[in-house]
């Protein structure tokens, strides 16, 4: 499992080590392993590091500094380095000094010396900065983008928010990441994840001055593996769960279909189907139980998963408001998605005794909020957390970064690491609420269904697309596929 921490968190660490070390000395362990970084990335690029140009932007903070004890190191071994300094009288001095007593220099021109550049170490700011790059800085940024040269950032690219993954201003992208101790938030999650490229995490130590509990959270292969159903000899159908799934409609038959297609491959053992579309069901999926009134009376289920396509009317007559009402009075786990999530009302969700699984896409959860979507894409952090407050649901909230969110907020958020901008496809979200779905049935507490769900969802869509277009119902085809990659 990969985590991150807060910008404070990091801080209070870092002086917990720092008082344990000699003056100096976790400034060296970064740039040590900076230095290691860049040496492989230049023997990748050019097959040496003699003789490489390396050209270092260099900020006023620590940053500037492990740049320039890293950009020494290079210069010991061969590379011609130059550092660019954005605030001249306020560059690290050890580190400038390290540099110039390795040969390095200081450039006259920053744009002659980043045209011709083969990697750029970005040290402007730190994990400490706010709001974008300042004005000054930003053409010689643009210079080291437009250069051609491999951008390596230092702990966080440069003009990103640490804690939020948010870039409220001009930003540099970087190629490459090279963290220090333990990942930020902000590497994470998007938009600022788009500007980390490659993150390459160096430890310096700071581990054991760490919170056991960390801010956010990303599953890896064993994690998920623990987390999904084994059936056992003593199992049936029934012990390993019904899920019911309540989705389709006359105008949006594909929903029902692609809902159960994600049902049948998420670890319970049946699936009942509620709604009108049962023919389109039965003649793709003829293992579905099938039943065309209210929920409430399809028969017992472990889970209910609602609202993908319901449009307007259900089989029986009723509307979708109707639907949405029968499934959340119920008193086992519920999933709401897509036009189920127009119908609720908080104060129904909060008084629920079962555990209630929220899956909005960007546009529905800035409906909810009362908010535009772009405010929620620019802060899914903080969006899915006022989400999951405001409605004391788990949180599913999907995009570019899928989020798993508690109401509790001392419970990390959980960030999702596969998937692919390929699955950006009509139907796909249909068969990640049947597969969420699935799971919530089959046992698994809200948020570990949520997160196993979007993961698995996420590696299918890469194992179905490699890099080439991929349909929905692809992914779902896909995700025993998924399932086995994970489990071994």
């Amino acid at each position: 499992m990969r985590t991150a921490y807060s910008v404070e968190t990091v801080r209070n660490a870092e002086r917990e080590l720092m008082a344990q070390l000699p003056d100096g000395a976790l400034m060296q362990r970064a740039a040590a392993g900076l230095a290691a970084a860049c040496a492989g990335l230049l023997r990748d690029l050019l097959g040496r590091v003699y003789g490489a140009r390396v050209v270092l932007l260099a900020g006023s903070g620590d940053n500037g500094g492990d740049a320039l004890y890293a950009g020494a190191r290079l210069a010991r071994r061969g590379a011609a380095v130059t550092v660019v300094e954005l605030a001249p009288g306020r560059t690290h001095d050890g580190g400038l000094t390290a540099l110039l007593g390795a040969g390095g220099r200081v450039a006259d021109d920053p744009f002659d010396v980043l045209a011709a550049a083969d990697l750029v170490l970005d040290g402007i700011t730190g994990i400490g900065g706010h709001g974008g790059l300042r004005a000054d800085a930003v053409p010689v940024a643009r210079a080291a983008r437009g250069s051609g040269a491999v951008i390596v950032a230092v702990d966080l690219p440069s003009g990103v928010e640490a804690d939020s993954g948010e870039v409220t201003g001009e930003a540099l992208r970087a190629d490459v990441t090279v963290t220090f101790g333990t990942y930020k938030p902000g590497l994470l999650i998007d938009p600022a994840r788009e500007h980390a490229g490659a993150v390459r995490l160096v430890d310096i130590g700071l581990a054991p001055h760490l919170p056991s509990v960390p801010g956010l959270e990303a599953l890896q292969h064993e994690d998920v593996a623990r987390l999904l159903p084994v059936p056992t000899g003593e199992s049936d159908k029934y012990r390993r769960g019904v899920v019911g799934v309540v989705a389709g409609s006359a105008r949006y038959p594909g929903a029902a279909v692609l809902a159960v297609a994600g049902a049948l491959r998420g670890g319970a053992g049946a699936v009942r189907y509620a709604g009108p579309r049962g023919d389109a069901v039965i003649a793709r999926f003829p293992e579905t139980l099938v039943h065309d009134g209210p929920p409430s009376k399809a028969g017992r289920v472990q889970a209910w998963a609602v609202g993908p396509g319901l449009g307007d009317a259900l089989g029986d007559g009723s509307g979708p408001e109707a639907a949405v009402a029968d499934v959340l009075a119920t008193d086992v786990p519920v999933l709401v998605d897509a036009d189920g999530l127009r119908l609720l009302d908080a104060e129904t969700v909060r008084r629920r005794t079962a555990p209630t699984l929220l899956t909005p896409h960007a546009g529905e959860a800035a409906a909810l909020l009362g908010v535009a979507r772009a405010e929620v894409e620019s802060g899914r952090l903080t969006a899915v957390r006022e989400l999951a407050a405001r409605y004391g649901a788990t949180v599913l909230l999907k995009g570019s970064t899928t989020l798993v969110a508690e109401p509790d907020p001392a419970v990390p958020v959980r960030v999702n690491p596969t998937g692919t901008s390929w699955l950006a496809t009509a139907g796909s979200g249909d068969v990640l609420t049947g597969l969420s779905g699935s799971l919530l049935a089959a046992g698994l507490p809200a948020r570990d269904a949520a997160s196993a769900a979007a993961y698995l969802h996420g590696l299918s869509a890469r194992l179905a697309s490699r890099n080439a277009p991929v349909a929905a119902d692809d992914v779902a085809a896909n995700l025993p596929e998924a399932w086995r990659n994970v489990v071994g």
